[in-house]
């Protein structure tokens, strides 16, 4: 008999029992009715329950032993009475009566509860993460993560793409992030750095003569962090193909995708082919480059009929430079007055100077606006946003850029509070013609906008011709909800072992001091800011 386990906890049935049985793993719960006692002990697989008769020796320490703890169990395998079969668990209708009983490690008192789904503090769970992933909603969502990356691989070599690994130390690019940067021992003063994503070395395997290129790629970006963004380190599906047009691109990505979320999906997603948004209409209409489709509404310009109203704070805002947008609340005139008060104020704590609004509510138009609007101008507005009868219309003034900003989340919070966002759905777009330059709104310097490894429409000639702000790039970004496939609103809990807010592994203790020696090697001497004072 094997030394830990002839089965795994997850995998005994009724045509099991009778069986002499050894299984090794964690105990997860534990019942004690005195004259017997009961584990459910627990492996990647499932659970098995294990009965402990008050005649064997190992019985009291048994009864003292910790949730967690490692055990491995051998006995007979027999069948429940009908009255005591648990038809939640797939092992439900046997458990393991032990004859035998290890005590592999006995667990410390814990830090965190491992048999309940309910988030403890984060600091802990990223501290002791290895327990923290014991959790059956985590450990679900990382077994998801590996079949989707592994259902990727075989739908990408089915479409003709070999996977190559592509060098992790390397020379600083303009990527359009901060570098992680590792100084070279032999080279004194010199630094590599790690790649915030494989594009130049993708385009050269094509040069080379490679005609389709995957990656499950790691990426390495000094940047703040983000609920879909993991600080410092993160991993996307990388590609590149040769003599292929964006509609090839498209083509694979779509199959690919739309195979993984008919697999492992547990909400209807829109079939290929996705619609396509231009980057300026999804900023207009959504205020962000990553639309949530599943919401219906959807911003309007309407500065031109601000530009000479009567309302004098947003014409003067439009001399100035500033943009009006409009955001329909569909159905929101039955909302009380509090709900218009805490939009205000939450406009205003996201930067804006304001929220002035119009409802239309039994056949009158009410709201901070109306004395300064016509009646044409009034009618202009409802016709151009899609407003009625019941319905509001919110306005946001100010540079685009806040404007954008504010509008994104304002859509989001109309979109749940009014009930109007579709719900158990998965929403796929393309958004497409990237600029391919911006302006610093600092310097007024012009640089990359999105990533400079990029073909302009228009070739080169474009380049030559056409005014800076006026190239667009073929470069396109796929969205989908703003979500994974496991529904977590943080990326957090989808990676084994993921830094926390402000990039430290708490687990781990980096990032970390070195010591003297090391940094003599690699010919470094630390310059840092003075220390803040103390209260």
């Amino acid at each position: 008999m094997h030394p830990f386990r002839t089965h795994n906890c997850g995998e005994l049935r009724k045509d099991h029992a009778g069986s002499r049985v050894r299984l090794s793993g964690w105990v997860f719960r534990k019942r004690d009715h005195g004259h017997l006692l009961f584990f459910d002990v627990r492996d990647h697989y499932g659970l098995t329950q294990i009965v402990l008769q008050p005649d064997r020796d190992f019985f009291e320490d048994g009864r003292r032993l910790r949730m967690e703890s490692v055990i491995t169990v051998t006995g007979q395998l027999v069948l429940r009475s009908p009255d005591t079969v648990n038809p939640e668990m797939p092992t439900g209708e046997v458990e393991l009566v032990a004859e035998e009983l290890i005590f592999e490690s006995v667990s410390e008192p814990l830090p965190l509860a491992v048999d309940s789904d309910v988030d403890g503090p984060e600091d802990t769970r990223l501290r002791y993460r290895y327990l923290d992933l014991r959790r059956s909603r985590l450990h679900s969502n990382i077994v998801l993560r590996s079949k989707v990356i592994a259902s990727i691989r075989r739908r990408m070599t089915e479409h003709g793409f070999m996977e190559f690994q592509t060098p992790i130390l390397t020379s600083s690019s303009p990527e359009g992030a901060r570098d992680y940067l590792v100084p070279s021992r032999i080279h004194p003063g010199m630094f590599y750095a790690l790649p915030q994503a494989p594009q130049q070395f993708k385009q050269l395997l094509m040069v080379a003569g490679f005609d389709r290129y995957f990656q499950i790629a790691p990426c390495f970006r000094d940047e703040d962090a983000r609920a879909d963004r993991s600080p410092g380190e993160f991993y996307q599906l990388d590609l590149e193909m040769s003599f292929a047009t964006q509609d090839d691109v498209f083509a694979v990505v779509e199959d690919v995708f739309s195979g993984v979320f008919s697999k492992f999906a547990r909400q209807p997603f829109n079939r290929p082919p996705f619609p396509r948004l231009p980057y300026a209409l999804s900023m207009e209409r959504y205020g962000t480059d990553k639309p949530d489709l599943r919401v219906p509404i959807e911003m309007r310009n309407v500065t031109e009929q601000f530009r000479n109203s009567g309302f004098k704070i947003f014409s003067a805002a439009i001399d100035g430079g500033a943009v009006v947008r409009a955001l329909p609340g569909p159905g929101a005139a039955a909302q009380p007055r509090s709900f218009f008060d805490k939009l205000v104020a939450h406009a205003q704590d996201l930067g804006s100077k304001g929220l002035a609004y119009l409802v239309w509510a039994n056949g009158n138009v009410k709201g901070p606006l109306t004395k300064f609007l016509s009646v044409d101008q009034i009618a202009g507005l409802s016709q151009q946003c899609g407003v009625g009868e019941g319905d509001a219309l919110f306005f946001l003034c100010d540079r685009a850029e806040d404007v954008n900003r504010i509008g994104a989340d304002l859509r989001l919070r109309l979109g749940q509070s009014l009930g109007v966002m579709e719900q158990d759905a998965y929403r796929f777009c393309w958004i497409v013609d990237f600029p391919m330059f911006e302006k610093d709104p600092e310097t007024g310097a012009i640089g990359f906008s999105h990533n400079p490894f990029s073909m302009p429409q228009g070739g080169l000639q474009a380049l030559q011709e056409q005014a800076p702000m006026d190239v667009l790039a073929y470069q396109y970004d796929i969205v989908c909800n703003g979500l994974l496939l496991a529904g977590e609103k943080n990326i957090r809990e989808v990676i084994t072992f993921p830094m926390n807010q402000k990039a430290q592994d708490l687990m781990m203790g980096a990032p970390c001091e070195v010591s003297q020696q090391q940094l003599r090697e690699l010919h470094i001497k630390p310059d840092l800011p003075p220390a803040k004072p103390t209260a």
